[in-house]
């Protein structure tokens, strides 16, 4: 069993509202008492605003190295990155960490949203919607020197219910496995090594609240359930946690993320 490094970064990447960081570093010490280890607090939260991607992205851009740049040491050290944050704008460098040492890792998608638009797509114009897009090389986000780029076919979609038009179409042509039924997701990720992403707003609004709300998310029941055929059927490598907004739930939510400590549950 591998330690754990349980992170919550509190900096800006593309926050449009203040309660991001704050239930990052609740949800961290929820999860830190579980694994009867403190998580380590970095940065403190910048202004809320509503930037275009281009301000956001020159004004965060050594928030999103740092998280590349905890996912990577942790990696290095044989440790298991747990990282909290915000936003998914961090999987910019977070994921490049990854394939520096498990190139041929998974990445679990679970999100209500795809993240997959590119600066010619986004009716938005918002970074954390390309972040993942970014992270396949689909656009220069300019982070380069984070690691490789992630093969779109590496990527496995659940809970993705609220895509636009030309994302929907990139998703589709780039060849990333967007599963319908979370059911079958235990077999699509079958004895590969996984990197799992989890925006809580993966999660129906009426569990958890959302700042980019998508009706008909999965229960708190129903996400335990597929995090643990998830942990059984695959090998954990890491995880981030993005977009809980709900500092009381803290401890409610820690328990239905409990089978992703399953890696670390007995570590040393």
């Amino acid at each position: 069993m591998s330690a754990p490094r349980l992170v919550a970064l509190l900096c800006r990447t593309s926050d449009r509202g203040p309660e991001g960081a704050a239930g990052a570093e609740a949800l961290a010490h929820a999860l830190g008492e579980k694994l009867g280890a403190p998580p380590r607090i970095i940065g403190s939260p910048g202004e809320p605003r509503d930037g275009t991607w281009e301000e956001d992205l020159r004004d965060s851009r050594g928030c999103i190295l740092e998280a590349g740049g905890q996912v990577d040491d942790a990696l290095a050290d044989g440790e298991f990155p747990i990282l909290l944050s915000s936003d998914c704008t961090i999987c910019l460098t977070t994921i490049p960490a990854v394939l520096r040492h498990r190139p041929r890792a998974a990445v679990l998608w679970l999100d209500a949203h795809g993240d997959f638009n590119t600066p010619d797509t986004t009716p938005s114009g918002f970074l954390g919607g390309m972040c993942l897009a970014g992270a396949c090389g689909l656009w220069d986000a300019g982070f380069e020197s984070a690691g490789p780029a992630l093969d779109p076919t590496q990527v496995v979609m659940c809970g993705v219910r609220d895509l636009d038009g030309q994302e929907r179409v990139l998703i589709e042509t780039k060849g990333v496995d967007l599963i319908d039924r979370p059911s079958l997701l235990g077999g699509a990720l079958e004895g590969r090594e996984v990197f799992v992403h989890l925006d809580c707003d993966v999660l129906d609004p009426s569990i958890v609240p959302a700042r980019f709300a998508a009706d008909g998310g999965l229960s708190d029941g129903g996400l335990r359930t597929l995090l643990g055929e998830v942990a059984e059927a695959a090998t954990l490598v890491g995880v981030e946690i993005t977009a809980f907004g709900a500092p009381e739930l803290a401890e409610r939510i820690a328990a239905v993320l409990e089978p992703l400590l399953t890696p670390v549950a007995s570590a040393p």
